[in-house]
């Protein structure tokens, strides 16, 4: 089951965070526990203060929903050690039904790539070269289902040399001769002599025991006998599978991926490359699976509910390749599209948490104190402590309703809200980017910021400021216009600073501006009394 995101605009202000935490814990309380909260960018000072007054974190930070690695049911292999035998590797992959499988350090980081086609590069090598080097003499008795029968007090845990069945090529000569010989023996008396008259390194006795004969001088042998019940055939294939995989597995220029890596990038790499498989790995660089070109054709969408908004501008980078499942918004309805038909409430009120609020008592569940309070200080930053023309009859009850619920009074929470308006120690940009939002009509490109006070003519005193600032950013966006509303809930008003054609500003709002500079009486709501007048006019 993957995670569905709520998720409000960029830039969010209160009801953007708040709606979306609202609306997460609704359905997980309802039984859908996979939903999960989250913000784009920064939390604001006024949304800072408000989740530190209830004690609740902030969502979760998205910085985009492209398709990334972890959007794919990739296939999870066991992955192996270096230590372990191609015996045992393959057996492996026939049973997991896979050709290629991932080998990984102590830690599980990866150390490199075993496939079949290295186990197969390996076996042909050995008909030129029947030779094993180093050969760890535990896992040759493991292969070989062996057990020692004589072993040398000097004789190391390893085991090298050339790899040799006895046959006698005629009557007085073998085919081996030397310490450099792992010699694979039936029940041959004449031929175990020889051997070990010859001093091999080992001896591999297939199916047969050790000359009664022979036993009163083993103390003086130098040879390592090894006894198995398996014959010299399948014997002599078996030892070279009892090599270490290390020894074989590709462990250089090795092409992998993280679990964050996007699928564009996958993409462009898998088709630039060779490999027919890939390891997947985690932020730790640990391995937890592998990919294959075929996984990249149909990945999972990342699943959204967005809230407080509804146009693709405002929304999460990247949404072309998510699956939006809701949308619930108070605002016009814009340019989002859908792959399939969703549900969407699109009320006109003056918070998205009010709708949000609403969906609570529809489904009769009382959201927490703490939710509940978070829930009222969103009504009443949108609406402005109900001042705002979008303000609806039901924000206020909802709000009432929400504050009994939290334990606290509308005014406490209004102070706490306009406290995080006006704080002195932050930079302009930091005031103007609390709640910013982009629009795009007719081709215009425009960037509209509120900051909501209780003492305009304070704020007034960072005029310069705030334009110099916004300069910046009208050339850093490429906005057509940019406008600042300071909006002073005392004196229901906002005054505005914007950069931009003084005619655009004199014909939408019927006023005589000055110095970039305009106070627009009974003005307080962004969406139902600027972007309109703009939308008329550019429109």
């Amino acid at each position: 089951m993957s995670d569905v995101y709520v998720v409000g605009h960029k830039n969010p202000d209160t009801d953007a965070i708040v709606s979306a935490m609202a609306y997460a814990a609704l359905r997980n309380a309802a039984g859908d526990r996979e939903f999960k909260a989250a913000r784009l960018d920064h939390i604001s000072d006024e949304t800072r203060r408000i989740l530190n007054r209830f004690g609740v974190e902030a969502p979760v930070k998205l910085k985009d929903v492209r398709t990334q690695v972890s959007d794919i049911d990739f296939d999870t292999p066991t992955a192996l050690a270096p230590t372990v035998t191609l015996d045992y590797a393959w057996k492996v992959m026939i049973e997991n039904e896979t050709t290629s499988i991932p080998v990984v350090n102590p830690d599980g980081t990866l150390y490199g790539t075993l496939t079949a086609g290295d186990i197969a590069t390996y076996n042909l090598n050995t008909i030129e070269k029947p030779e094993v080097a180093d050969l760890p003499l535990f896992n040759l008795l493991g292969v070989i289902e062996g057990h020692i029968v004589k072993d040398p007090s000097d004789m190391a845990d390893r085991i090298s040399g050339n790899i040799v069945i006895a046959l006698p090529a005629n009557e007085n000569t073998l085919l081996f001769e030397g310490k450099d010989n792992i010699v694979i023996c039936g029940d041959q008396p004449d031929m175990i002599k020889r051997a070990l008259d010859h001093k091999v390194s080992c001896l591999i006795l297939c199916n047969a025991d050790f000359p009664e004969d022979l036993l009163k001088d083993t103390k003086e042998l130098d040879t390592c006998i090894i006894q198995t019940p398996l014959d010299p055939l399948k014997v002599s294939k078996l030892v070279y599978q009892a090599a270490p995989i290390a020894g074989t597995c590709s462990h250089d220029n090795l092409v992998a991926f993280h679990l964050s890596d996007y699928l564009d990038d996958v993409k462009d790499v898998v088709l630039q490359s060779r490999f027919r498989s890939y390891p997947v790995l985690d932020d730790n660089d640990k391995v937890v699976g592998t990919l294959s070109r075929y996984h990249l054709l149909k990945p999972r969408r990342k699943k959204l509910v967005l809230v407080d908004h509804n146009e693709s501008a405002q929304a999460v980078p990247g949404l072309e390749q998510a699956e939006i499942l809701e949308i619930i918004d108070h605002h016009r309805l814009a340019d989002i599209q859908t792959l399939q038909p969703i549900h969407v409430r699109n009320e006109p009120v003056g918070s998205t948490t009010t709708i949000v609020g609403e969906m609570y008592r529809e489904k009769g569940v009382t959201p927490s104190p703490a939710m509940a309070g978070l829930m009222t200080c969103a009504i009443l930053s949108d609406t402005v402590m109900f001042k705002s023309p979008t303000c609806t009859k039901l924000d206020t009850v909802m709000a009432e309703r929400l504050s009994k619920i939290a334990g606290v009074t509308i005014e406490e929470l209004g102070k706490v809200l306009f406290d995080a308006g006006t704080a002195e120690d932050r930079s302009a940009e930091q005031l103007i980017k609390s709640d910013f939002k982009e629009f795009h009509i007719a081709g215009q490109i425009l960037g509209v910021s509120q900051i909501i006070c209780v003492d305009s003519v304070k704020m007034l005193k960072r005029r310069r400021e705030f334009l110099d600032t916004m300069e910046t950013l009208k050339k850093k966006n490429g906005y057509d216009m940019i406008i600042l509303m300071l909006t002073d809930v005392l004196i229901e008003g906002s005054y505005l600073l914007y950069l931009g054609p003084d005619e655009t500003i004199r014909f939408a709002f019927s006023v005589d501006p000055k110095d970039n500079q305009v106070f627009l009486p009974g003005v307080m709501s962004r969406k139902k009394q600027i972007i309109p007048m703009l939308t008329a006019l550019w429109g």
